[in-house]
């Protein structure tokens, strides 16, 4: 138990979302206490044992660049990297890494064990204390469970309670009550949460089966390699040189589909017993061949938990069917007759907050000093839940400090993007982050994250000395980079000779190309990584897309600086329409910008809320 009862931080949960809010908080230099009912699951992967991923990757390089803890934790545990979308722009590339989850979870709970700010409360939180509009802590579930437990006052709160809250799992016509298999759930917290006034949703995650690596012949399937060459995650990894393991790829056929559809009715998903949403863009392999029955085969990826783990994950196979359907459907896969099931997969459902509750920041609109980031936030993915954190971990020292809120916009970063999203438009669904969400993303590319954040990260105490000189180090040299190019003078078709900028203009040219003519010498240094050249090579050759994304973001700007106040009244506005009313008062947008983004809002309301601004 604590030795503290007070803190200037308590985050509720040490998944991905707290680990980063208590990390970000403690470096900035508050007292954080982090609850949690045990240090053994401290970043826990309970899905897919993996980080990165199409727009995901972006998600993780801009909370290195800010300071946070997920680039650093991969990188020194993945088990296979790869550049995703290599053939197109790269506004897309991606990086994305099989995790080894047992030591990418020690890996995390080492670094925020050096982090002396950081105390951990072993215990569950039964109910949020409130003092008028403002939260002053929490009350710890006794020893039976019930509340009444010890009381640990707090300035803010930040809540990232994941699946837990009210959570039920599904195996068939089978439940239980718990967030995770084998863990219980929070009644008691959702119940104090519920009792604040919040608007609430319930929704649905799976998971796939766990198969026995010993019971399986991967000679009989096809190899997915990782790169020759792998990206790293963090900016201040050099190189990743430890060899790297092999997945394997299959595909569901015929026989899989007919035990699907001959059983549907006894998924909890097709049933009515599930009453959560699930997410679109993640089916469940019931999802997969009654939502697409024309599609005769769905990839199906065996992916290893970990080094000297005998867990495969069976990665496109997520279901909640009965556990002996579980086993036929995995016996009618090509090549594994004979394998064994060690877990089953299954479904929770949980309750959620819907985020336009919330402010940009993650603090509650109605209760001052109260964040949220995560799941409860109804979002899906490890990355998206560890940006949420990082953002509400630093607004929360922010606060404690009285010091400015931090908000990125969306031509700032994907963070920025998501957080916008979740509090302007809300949740009908889980919500997980895309490139095309993002309007400015050739602006917002992998290779200058730290260029357009880390400065950002300074300048709020959260990026140390080392990061900033070796930062500073990447920024000289970039501009010097980019000076060079712009004075030196290659040849071209015919043996004419024009400036390398202008040469760079060509799709039939690249850096690379220039470099080999040996006519253009950039500045490197040694474990220098490509994301130099790859940043140099993106200011000219894309130039024009980006002088008109910066145009467009400055247009944009003009909205988002007409701040509108929070107690501004919509209703009875002459020109406005009932739904628009109920929309903006859901929302209570904070600027004029945002409120253009809210779903039924008309550029005509835009403009009578503008004019009324204006007077």
């Amino acid at each position: 138990m604590t030795t503290t009862s007070a803190f200037d931080v308590i985050v509720i949960g040490a998944g991905h979302a707290g680990v980063e809010a208590a990390w970000s908080a403690a470096t900035m230099g508050c007292r954080v206490g982090i609850c949690t009912l045990s240090a053994d699951t401290v970043a826990h992967m309970p899905c897919n044992p993996a980080i990165g991923g199409t727009a995901k990757g972006h998600l993780v390089r801009e909370i290195d660049a800010l300071g946070g803890l997920m680039g650093l934790a991969i990188d020194t545990t993945g088990l296979q990297f790869k550049l995703l979308n290599r053939s197109r722009g790269p506004a897309v590339w991606s990086p994305r890494a099989q995790a080894d989850k047992r030591v990418y979870a020690a890996r995390v709970a080492e670094l925020m064990r050096q982090q002396p700010n950081i105390e951990w409360v072993l215990g569950r939180v039964g109910r949020l204390l409130v003092k008028g509009y403002s939260v002053v802590g929490v009350e710890l579930e006794d020893d039976s469970g019930n509340t009444g437990g010890q009381e640990l006052q707090a300035t803010t709160v930040i809540v990232t309670t994941g699946t837990f809250l009210n959570g039920l799992t599904h195996v068939g016509s089978e439940q239980k009550a718990a967030g995770r298999v084998g863990e219980p759930p929070s009644h008691h917290l959702a119940e104090s949460l519920k009792a604040l006034g919040f608007r609430w949703g319930r929704l649905k995650t799976g998971t796939p089966p766990r198969l026995d690596r010993r019971s399986i012949d991967f000679s009989r399937f096809d190899q997915s390699l990782g790169d020759d060459s792998p990206v790293p995650f963090s900016f201040m990894t050099e190189s990743l040189d430890r060899p790297q393991i092999v997945c394997h790829s299959l595909y569901t056929n015929q026989r899989v589909h007919d035990l699907v559809r001959d059983n549907i009715q006894r998924s909890p998903l097709y049933n009515g017993q599930i009453e959560g949403i699930g997410p679109r863009y993640c089916p469940s392999l019931e999802d997969k061949v009654m939502r697409f029955p024309d599609r005769e085969r769905h990839q199906v990826l065996l992916e290893p938990e970990g080094v000297g783990m005998d867990e495969i994950y069976v990665n496109g196979f997520s279901m909640s069917l009965p556990a002996a359907i579980q086993e036929d459907l995995v016996h009618a896969l090509p090549g594994l007759q004979d394998a064994v099931v060690m877990r089953s997969g299954y479904a929770v459902e949980y309750d959620f907050v819907q985020p336009t509750e919330l402010r940009r920041t993650y603090e509650s609109k109605t209760i001052r000093g109260l964040f949220m980031a995560g799941q409860i936030n109804g979002t899906s993915g490890y990355e998206e839940a560890a940006a949420q954190g990082l953002i509400a971990g630093i607004n929360a020292a922010q606060q404690v400090k009285e010091e400015a809120p931090f908000v990125l916009e969306r031509s700032d970063a994907y963070i920025g993007v998501l957080a916008d999203d979740l509090t302007t438009r809300g949740c009908l669904e889980p919500y997980r982050m895309f490139t095309s969400r993002a309007e400015y993303r050739l602006l917002l590319r992998i290779d200058n994250a730290d260029l357009r954040l880390t400065s950002k990260g300074r300048d709020i105490g959260l990026v140390g000395d080392r990061r900033w000189k070796r930062f500073q180090e990447r920024q000289v040299r970039f501009k010097r980079n980019v000076r060079a190019v712009e004075e030196t003078t290659v040849s071209v078709a015919e043996g004419k000779r024009v400036r390398a900028s202008q040469a760079l203009s060509r799709p039939d040219i690249s850096l690379e190309t220039l470099l080999e003519q040996g006519e253009l010498r950039l500045e490197s240094v040694d474990g220098c990584h490509a994301f130099d050249l790859w940043s140099v090579e993106a200011e000219f050759k894309y130039s024009g897309y980006l002088k008109r994304q910066n145009a467009n973001i400055k247009q944009a700007q003009k909205l988002e600086s007409l701040a509108i106040p929070e107690r501004f009244v919509y209703t009875g506005m002459p020109g406005l329409s009932r739904e628009v009313v109920e929309r903006l008062n859901e929302t209570r947008p904070e600027t004029l910008g945002q409120a253009s983004r809210i779903a039924g809002v008309t550029a005509a309301a835009v403009a009578i809320i503008a004019g009324r601004l204006s007077r």
